[in-house]
Protein backbone atom coordinates (compact mmCIF):
# COMPACT_ATOMS: atom_id res chain seq x y z
CA UNK A 1 0.00 0.00 0.00
CA UNK A 2 1.75 3.06 -1.08
CA UNK A 3 1.26 6.39 1.52
CA UNK A 4 3.75 8.53 -0.43
CA UNK A 5 5.22 9.87 2.57
CA UNK A 6 8.68 11.36 2.70
CA UNK A 7 11.25 10.40 4.85
CA UNK A 8 15.06 10.93 5.18
CA UNK A 9 16.18 7.37 6.53
CA UNK A 10 14.50 4.62 8.51
CA UNK A 11 14.64 6.39 11.75
CA UNK A 12 12.21 9.21 10.47
CA UNK A 13 10.50 6.86 8.67
CA UNK A 14 10.04 4.45 11.94
CA UNK A 15 9.02 7.50 13.96
CA UNK A 16 6.22 8.78 11.73
CA UNK A 17 2.37 8.28 13.04
CA UNK A 18 1.13 7.72 9.33
CA UNK A 19 3.61 4.19 10.00
CA UNK A 20 2.64 3.29 13.48
CA UNK A 21 -0.89 3.61 12.32
CA UNK A 22 -0.82 1.79 8.88
CA UNK A 23 1.36 -1.29 11.74
CA UNK A 24 -1.48 -1.08 14.26
CA UNK A 25 -3.81 -1.86 11.30
CA UNK A 26 -2.46 -4.66 9.70
CA UNK A 27 -1.90 -6.38 13.50
CA UNK A 28 -5.27 -5.40 14.34
CA UNK A 29 -6.43 -7.51 11.47
CA UNK A 30 -3.97 -10.51 11.99
CA UNK A 31 -5.55 -10.59 15.53
CA UNK A 32 -8.53 -10.86 14.20
CA UNK A 33 -8.36 -14.07 12.37
CA UNK A 34 -6.54 -15.43 15.27
CA UNK A 35 -9.48 -14.84 17.83
CA UNK A 36 -11.65 -17.15 14.72
CA UNK A 37 -8.08 -19.81 15.49
CA UNK A 38 -9.00 -21.43 18.33
CA UNK A 39 -6.21 -22.52 20.16
CA UNK A 40 -4.18 -19.75 18.24
CA UNK A 41 -6.66 -16.96 19.66
CA UNK A 42 -4.26 -16.25 23.16
CA UNK A 43 -1.33 -15.35 20.27
CA UNK A 44 -2.91 -12.12 19.94
CA UNK A 45 -0.23 -9.21 19.54
CA UNK A 46 -1.36 -6.32 22.39
CA UNK A 47 1.30 -4.13 22.43
CA UNK A 48 4.10 -3.30 19.66
CA UNK A 49 6.80 -1.01 18.86
CA UNK A 50 9.35 -0.08 15.87
CA UNK A 51 13.16 0.08 16.55
CA UNK A 52 14.85 3.48 15.55
CA UNK A 53 17.54 1.49 13.74
CA UNK A 54 17.23 -1.89 11.79
CA UNK A 55 18.73 -4.58 13.08
CA UNK A 56 22.51 -5.07 11.87
CA UNK A 57 25.34 -7.93 11.53
CA UNK A 58 27.47 -5.15 11.79
CA UNK A 59 25.88 -4.17 15.67
CA UNK A 60 26.25 -8.01 16.41
CA UNK A 61 22.44 -8.13 16.39
CA UNK A 62 22.34 -10.40 13.16
CA UNK A 63 24.55 -13.16 11.76
CA UNK A 64 26.05 -12.71 8.86
CA UNK A 65 23.02 -15.27 7.11
CA UNK A 66 20.75 -12.40 9.02
CA UNK A 67 19.05 -14.97 11.59
CA UNK A 68 18.55 -12.29 15.04
CA UNK A 69 20.88 -13.27 17.46
CA UNK A 70 17.91 -13.18 20.31
CA UNK A 71 19.77 -13.48 23.16
CA UNK A 72 22.01 -10.75 22.24
CA UNK A 73 19.18 -8.52 21.40
CA UNK A 74 16.93 -9.58 24.06
CA UNK A 75 19.56 -8.30 26.65
CA UNK A 76 21.07 -5.32 24.57
CA UNK A 77 17.17 -3.93 24.56
CA UNK A 78 15.82 -4.71 27.64
CA UNK A 79 14.39 -1.61 28.46
CA UNK A 80 12.54 -1.68 25.01
CA UNK A 81 10.97 -4.83 26.25
CA UNK A 82 10.33 -4.19 29.94
CA UNK A 83 8.55 -0.79 29.19
CA UNK A 84 6.13 -2.78 26.44
CA UNK A 85 5.38 -5.16 29.57
CA UNK A 86 4.96 -2.11 31.84
CA UNK A 87 2.24 -0.67 30.08
CA UNK A 88 4.34 2.18 29.16
CA UNK A 89 3.29 4.92 25.94
CA UNK A 90 7.30 5.96 25.20
CA UNK A 91 10.71 4.57 26.04
CA UNK A 92 14.05 6.35 25.55
CA UNK A 93 17.06 4.52 24.25
CA UNK A 94 20.64 4.75 23.61
CA UNK A 95 22.28 2.36 21.18
CA UNK A 96 25.94 1.97 20.53
CA UNK A 97 25.63 1.43 16.92
CA UNK A 98 29.11 0.77 14.10
CA UNK A 99 28.73 2.60 10.82
CA UNK A 100 30.16 1.18 7.74
CA UNK A 101 33.30 3.33 7.57
CA UNK A 102 33.91 1.69 11.41
CA UNK A 103 33.55 4.40 13.20
CA UNK A 104 31.04 4.08 15.93
CA UNK A 105 28.46 6.21 17.30
CA UNK A 106 25.60 6.40 19.96
CA UNK A 107 22.13 6.62 18.22
CA UNK A 108 18.86 7.83 20.98
CA UNK A 109 15.39 8.11 19.90
CA UNK A 110 11.64 8.39 22.07
CA UNK A 111 9.92 5.29 21.19
CA UNK A 112 6.28 5.15 20.81
CA UNK A 113 4.57 1.89 22.36
CA UNK A 114 1.30 1.08 20.84
CA UNK A 115 -1.54 -0.33 22.49
CA UNK A 116 -3.73 -2.91 19.70
CA UNK A 117 -7.20 -3.85 19.80
CA UNK A 118 -7.43 -8.03 21.00
CA UNK A 119 -10.07 -9.59 20.51
CA UNK A 120 -12.17 -12.60 22.85
CA UNK A 121 -11.73 -15.96 20.95
CA UNK A 122 -14.65 -17.29 19.09
CA UNK A 123 -15.28 -20.76 20.54
CA UNK A 124 -17.24 -23.10 18.87
CA UNK A 125 -19.06 -22.56 15.50
CA UNK A 126 -22.55 -23.60 15.04
CA UNK A 127 -22.87 -27.02 13.63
Amino acid sequence: MRQSLAYSGYSDLAAKPEVLDLIKSCVEQVNAELAQEGPLADSQICRFLVLHKELDPDDDELTRTRKVRRDFVSQKYAVLIDALYAGKSSQHIETLVKFEDGRSGMVAADLVISDVRTLPSVSGKAA
